[in-house]
Formats: C-alpha cells, sequence, structure tokens
C-alpha cells in the first residue's frame, strides 16, 4: 500500500485527512511538529508527502528547501486561499503541486493521484514506443525515469520529468500552456494560473538557459513553450 505522510499543526485536520485518505486506501502518517516531520520525508518510507505552509517554527518553505537537498519525494503544499506567492514560491522550491485552503477532500485525492500518475513509468505517453529521448546533450530515459546531460545526472522532481519528456518528445514544436498543464498536471488551466510557467523556469535552471549556443526552452509569447532543435536556431 502507498504511505502518505501529512505535515501540519492543525490536529483535528489531519485527523480528518487520516480518516478520508485510508478510505481512499492510503496508509496516512501525520505529523504535528516540522523537524519531526522534514526526519520522517527524509526516511524514505512515504510515497508522498504533504505539507502545509503555516508550521511552528519553521515554514513549510524552509522545510521542502532542506528536503529537496537530498530528496525528490513527491510533495503537495497546503496554502492559503487567495496566496498566489505561496503557491509560486512552493513551486520554485520543488512541490510538485498545490491546493489552497479550504479544499474538497475529493479535489485533495485527484491531485494526489495526478501526482502518483506522473510519479510511474507507465504514466509517460509513447506513442512511437520511445523508451528513451536523446537532443543535443540531454538524454532522457523513461523506464528509469533518470536524466543526463553531458552524462552527468539532473535531479528533476516527477512534475518536471513528465514536463522536460513531453517538451522533448515534441521538439520543434510548440506545446501550448493550456495543453502542457492538462497533460502534464492533470488538470486545466485556470485563470491566473501560473504552474506550468514555474515548473518550466526550474527546468531552466537545472539544464541552462542554453544549449549549444541556442535558448534551450524558448517561450512563444500568449502560446506557450517549445524546446528549440538545431535547425531552429536561437
Amino acid at each position: 500500500m502507498k504511505h502518505i505522510l501529512v505535515i501540519d499543526d492543525d490536529r483535528e485536520l489531519c485527523e480528518l485527512l487520516s480518516v478520508f485518505l485510508s478510505s481512499e486506501g492510503f496508509v496516512v502518517e501525520t505529523v504535528y511538529f516540522p523537524g519531526t516531520g522534514l526526519q520522517r520525508a527524509l526516511s524514505g518510507q512515504h510515497w508522498l508527502v504533504i505539507l502545509d505552509v503555516m508550521l511552528p517554527g519553521m515554514t513549510g518553505f524552509e522545510l521542502l528547501r532542506k528536503l529537496r537537498l537530498s530528496s525528490q519525494v513527491p510533495v503537495l503544499m497546503l496554502t492559503a486561499r487567495g496566496e498566489d506567492t505561496d503557491r509560486i514560491t512552493g513551486l520554485e522550491l520543488g512541490a510538485d503541486d498545490y491546493l489552497p485552503k479550504p479544499f474538497n477532500p475529493r479535489e485533495l485525492a485527484a491531485r494526489i493521484k495526478a501526482i502518483g500518475r506522473r510519479s510511474q513509468p507507465t504514466a509517460i505517453s509513447q506513442p512511437k514506443g520511445s523508451v528513451e529521448l536523446e537532443i543535443d546533450d540531454v538524454i532522457v530515459r523513461a523506464t528509469s525515469r533518470t536524466v543526463l546531460q553531458n552524462k552527468t545526472e539532473i535531479q528533476l522532481t516527477a512534475v518536471e520529468f513528465a514536463l522536460l519528456y513531453e517538451l522533448m518528445e515534441n521538439g520543434g514544436k510548440v506545446m501550448k500552456r493550456d495543453g502542457l498543464t492538462q497533460k502534464v498536471l492533470s488538470r486545466k488551466l485556470e485563470t491566473f494560473d501560473r504552474s506550468i510557467d514555474v515548473h518550466v523556469s526550474s527546468l531552466r535552471k537545472k539544464l541552462g538557459h542554453e544549449i549549444n549556443g541556442r535558448e534551450c526552452i524558448k517561450t512563444v509569447r500568449s502560446v506557450g513553450y517549445l524546446y528549440t532543435l538545431a535547425q531552429d536556431g536561437s
């Protein structure tokens, strides 16, 4: 069974989440304090972490920053409704997705399952039977879910991996933001939703903005993104 770690100091909410997620087939562990939560998140025993932004003594952002130094376990952040900066900050630090409080438990379950699908090798569509993609110095291996650049492995979150695969598989083609959001995040693009943009920004930081002197992931204004090929130029 899949184990989920909930890190939130709201004990009543933790109890509700434990009951609901258990009914959905998950094994749930709840932790109320960030220090203990970080230790448990680093244990490697959990399939996914649900992390609240507002925690006593250490914010969820600080915890996530420390967690991402050595772990790529999927993280769903709980943010205050209307706090766009919290959502963007969480994504920039490596969260896979976010959900504003208060939320519908069914929406939470849907987000968790979407993250889970992205974390599985079978989540990568392979219409041409391709299990390895290579453009310039970047190699993406779907089966092992690894990314190499100049023979050095690049650590990506599940969302970043799915996004990179989608862009590279369609290299040279413009991918619309709404299509990428649906394909990678398994939801419709909402008004003012910058999630896919933040994940693209994270990919650029990890891969570098340019490859062989040209822009790697190019922004197509008001449309979406393009993973450039040699013939595309700079």
